[in-house]
């Protein structure tokens, strides 16, 4: 037994916390990296390390790597995930795991023919805030779940990215580029959605970048920069939910969790911790009094992880023979689901969800990212 050997495709900004993590971790050992750039991902390499590099049909053929980490544009994630399939190694893939719901059943229909596993961002759902939080409502901290809100609203990353026309296509836009973050979660926590109904706008047809050497230029918004959506699980809970990329108030990272004997408020999505705390319902209210609701803070295990931490979970499974946490199949019906809101919103109508999942496991309590096991 030993390491993971990894092979890295896509050295952009996204890497650095990626490789920074590897190093941290025992079980993992990234062997090469790749990208369209072959400096680039030489560059990359020698920052971080990494003995090897070049091309993304170089971390292909590289016979030490036993699991690809795909951290290319969403718009070659399938693409380049069922390249390493074919090549026989696991994938890891950022989010979303594809942009359509045939190309991303594709790829896990290869997978499974190729008996090897696909993992799919977000890892967040591994960090000790989020397993936590999840850990008190199964004890019955909140008694039985109900309903879900949540919230990511900001003026959008045209204000600091340099190069932000992507976030606004076709294939992102709020909805694609956070959903994946508020809707694993709630998935992980309330099963799989049966339905979903949205509305959404554009505040304005074009928006200008306003920072980098192209300050100044403007591009088109392709898809809603707003959307709100109202969300069925089949296990009767419901959630609401706004993504806006619109708001001069910048509110993000909010999730709540109302249940018959209390609410309690989790981390945001997008990070492995953060406050989580509980509340109790009032009470009996008489002659006109209100009580002091008293917020129950509730502490996690004092870890750094970051980034990497679901790729590092899935070898770890693979190894055991056990479900990972941040599968394919979550991937999948997350994506179906944020692809089912965006027609919703298109047409008016409420959409049917077709896909399913099982339940998402959960981490061993016990489990340590900077112990080796392998």
């Amino acid at each position: 037994m030993s390491a993971v050997g990894i092979g890295i495709i896509g050295v952009g900004v996204i890497s650095d916390t990626y490789l920074e993590n590897f190093a941290a971790f025992p079980d993992t050992h990234v062997v090469i990296l790749g990208d369209l750039d072959p400096e680039r991902a030489k560059a990359q390499a020698q920052k971080h390390g990494v003995a090897e590099s070049g091309t993304a049909d170089d971390v292909l053929a590289h016979p030490g790597v036993d699991l690809v980490v795909n951290l290319t544009i969403p718009a070659a994630h399938v693409e380049v995930s069922r390249a390493a399939v074919a090549a026989g190694k696991h994938v890891w893939s950022e989010k979303p795991l594809g942009l359509d719901r045939d190309g991303a059943a594709l790829l896990l229909t290869e997978a499974d023919a190729a008996g090897v596993r696909v993992g799919s961002a977000p890892d967040t759902l591994l960090g000790p805030g989020f397993q936590t939080a999840r850990r008190a409502i199964e004890e019955g901290r909140i008694g039985r779940p109900l309903f879900a809100q949540t919230t990511f609203q900001t003026q959008g990353p045209d204000l600091w990215h340099p190069n932000p026309a992507f976030l606004f296509a076709e294939g992102a836009g709020p909805l694609l580029d956070m959903g994946p973050y508020y809707f694993s979660a709630l998935v992980s926590l309330f099963g799989p959605v049966d339905r979903v109904s949205a509305v959404g706008t554009r505040a304005r047809e074009e928006r200008r970048i306003h920072t980098g050497p192209r300050a100044g230029e403007r591009f088109p918004v392709e898809v809603p920069s707003t959307i709100q959506i109202v969300t069925a699980f089949e296990s009767g809970q419901q959630a609401q939910s706004l993504l806006s990329f619109d708001s001069a108030l910048e509110r993000h990272g909010v999730v709540e969790i109302h249940g018959t004997e209390g609410s309690i408020v989790l981390p945001d999505p997008n990070r492995f911790d953060g406050r989580i705390a509980s509340v109790a319902p009032l009470g009996v209210l008489r002659d006109g009094g209100r009580g002091e609701q008293e917020w129950v803070e509730i502490p996690h295990p004092d870890l750094t992880v970051g980034r990497g931490l679901g790729a590092l979970e899935m070898a770890r499974a693979i190894s055991a023979g056990t479900p990972h946490v941040a599968s394919g199949e979550l991937g999948l019906h997350v994506l179906d689901v944020l692809l089912s809101a965006q027609e919703s919103a298109e047409s008016g109508a409420t959409v049917t969800v077709a896909s399913s999942v099982a339940p998402v496991p959960m981490l061993p309590i016990d489990f340590d990212p900077f112990t080796a096991t392998l």
